[in-house]
Order: C-alpha cells, then sequence, then structure tokens
C-alpha cells in the first residue's frame, strides 16, 4: 500500500479522573523526525510512545501533542502540595514585577506541574495506560488517513506513467517516417554539392546524422523505467526514495531525446515527457 507522509489525526477520551486528548499531524520529510509535546507528568511515556511511532511510520516530520486536563476525583477531592503551589504562585509574582505584561496563568497548567497533585491523589499508573492507549488509537486513524492520500497520490502516478507510455509509444511511430525523410533531405544537399564533397567528411556526417537519429535506445530505457515504476508503486511500502530516484532517470532519459531531437514532433515529445515527469516528481515527494 502507498502512503502520504500528509496526514493528520486527533481522539479524545474521557476518564473519571479527568480528559485526554492526542493530536497528531505530519508532513513530508526526508526522514522520520517525530517531536513530542507532552504535560510534565506524562514524560515518562514518551520512549514507549517513540518505539510504538517507529514501528509504525518510516518517514516524515511527525508533531504529537497530548492534552491532560484533570477534572474530578474518585474520593471527591485532590491532594495538593499547598508549599509547592505557593512556591510556583511566588515565583509568578516576581515575574510579574520584572516583565511588564505577562501573560495570564491558566491555573490547570499549574496543576499539571509535577508534585502539585500527590502521586496518592491520582493513579499516575492509570493514567500513563490510558495516554498509551489512546496514542495508539489516534496513531492508527493518522496511517488510515495517509493510507487514503497515498491512494490518491498512486492513481495521479499511473495516469502520468500511462502518459509517458503514450508518448513514447508515439515518437516509436512516426521515427522510421522521421529518419527517412531526414536521410531524404542529406541526399538531396549532397546530389547539390556532389562535385564539391570531402569523401572523409561525407562518411562522417553520415555516421553524425545516423547516431543523432538513434534514440531506440533512450525509448527502450523510458519504456523500462516506466514498468519498474509501475511495479515499485505495486509493491507498496516506504517507496518515495526508489520512486524519486526513477524520476531522475526518466528526466535524464527525455533530456536526451530533446537534444537528438531531428523533428518538430520529437522535441515537443520530449518536451511534454518532461512535464509530465515534474508533475510525478512534485507529487513523489509527499510519498513515504
Amino acid at each position: 500500500m502507498v502512503r502520504s507522509m500528509t496526514g493528520f489525526a486527533r481522539q479524545e477520551a474521557s476518564h473519571s479522573w479527568g480528559t485526554l486528548m492526542w493530536e497528531i499531524r505530519s508532513v513530508n520529510h526526508r526522514y522520520l523526525e517525530p517531536h513530542f509535546r507532552l504535560p510534565e507528568s506524562l514524560r515518562g511515556i514518551e520512549p514507549e510512545l517513540r518505539d510504538g511511532l517507529r514501528c509504525e511510520l518510516q518517514r516524515g516530520k511527525v508533531e504529537m501533542l497530548l492534552q491532560l486536563q484533570i477534572t474530578d476525583h474518585k474520593d471527591g477531592g485532590f491532594s495538593i502540595d499547598h508549599n509547592l503551589l505557593g512556591q510556583i504562585a511566588a515565583t509568578i509574582e516576581q515575574v510579574d514585577q520584572i516583565i511588564d505584561n505577562t501573560a495570564a496563568v491558566n491555573p490547570l497548567e499549574i496543576l499539571q506541574w509535577p508534585g502539585v497533585i500527590n502521586s496518592d491523589a491520582l493513579d499516575m499508573d492509570a493514567v500513563q495506560k490510558a495516554a498509551l492507549s489512546l496514542f495508539t488509537l489516534t496513531l492508527k486513524q493518522l496511517c488510515e488517513h495517509r493510507s487514503r492520500e497515498g491512494k490518491e497520490l498512486q492513481q495521479f502516478i499511473e495516469q502520468r506513467l500511462k502518459l509517458v507510455g503514450e508518448e513514447v509509444g508515439k515518437i516509436r511511430t512516426h521515427l522510421p517516417t522521421l529518419i527517412q525523410a531526414q536521410k531524404d533531405k542529406i541526399l538531396e544537399r549532397l546530389q547539390a554539392i556532389k562535385s564539391e564533397v570531402n569523401q572523409d567528411r561525407l562518411e562522417q556526417e553520415l555516421v553524425f546524422y545516423a547516431q543523432k537519429a538513434d534514440v531506440d535506445e533512450e525509448l527502450d530505457r523510458l519504456d523500462t523505467h516506466v514498468t519498474e515504476a509501475r511495479h515499485i508503486l505495486q509493491q507498496g511500502g516506504a517507496i518515495g526514495r526508489r520512486l524519486d530516484f526513477l524520476m531522475q532517470e526518466l528526466n535524464r532519459e527525455a533530456n536526451t531525446l530533446a537534444s537528438k531531437s531531428i523533428a518538430t514532433l520529437t522535441t515537443q515529445s520530449a518536451m511534454e515527457l518532461k512535464i509530465v515527469i515534474e508533475q510525478m516528481r512534485e507529487q513523489i515527494q509527499n510519498i513515504e
């Protein structure tokens, strides 16, 4: 299955002690680059989160946000460390005296500060397990989103590969006529200047034009690269880099075809090939 590197997922879960909410966003990137934004009280689960992420994704810049909102507790209240809370409040007052127009502090953010709510008042093991479980669901949703976009990218690329094949076929069909026309033109010129022609120079010119007109090798390689690209698309997985390499090879053959052009038709086909290849290359940057 082809997957895009662009996606978004959001999941929320309510519990007796509060609410958890995960948001995951991903964009294209050369490697897998994860960024976690976690409440301080849940920093301990980051290694497990990274392991879970690496099992599902191979490329992309991924930003993950976890929000924890504590709303209630089974015994009807909270065990708060008032000394620590007072120290935090005093520190905030000192900051206000030094810096003007500071933003208002959210009390819920203070409650998430390590140690403000005592561990005997909130079962952090249960919170961590719930956060990990919800992360798995959110990551699954992200993968589904990336897969849907990947399917659309695959269809787009397959359509362009078909256009490449059609252009190659058009050149093959007209090439014998074009080559014959070029030969006739050369022969006409030779007849006109026959008495002045140097035989060695004539042979060199004929070899040159024969090599210039011979693009069978380039057309064969274009067909081979198209076949390989289709094969890679069917394989799926992390195929973005392989496809990007093939686009470079396709573009190289299109450039050679343009340089060997002996008629307007082949020049136009070579330009059309370059346009289609560039369209594919831009979209392939989003494939995992």
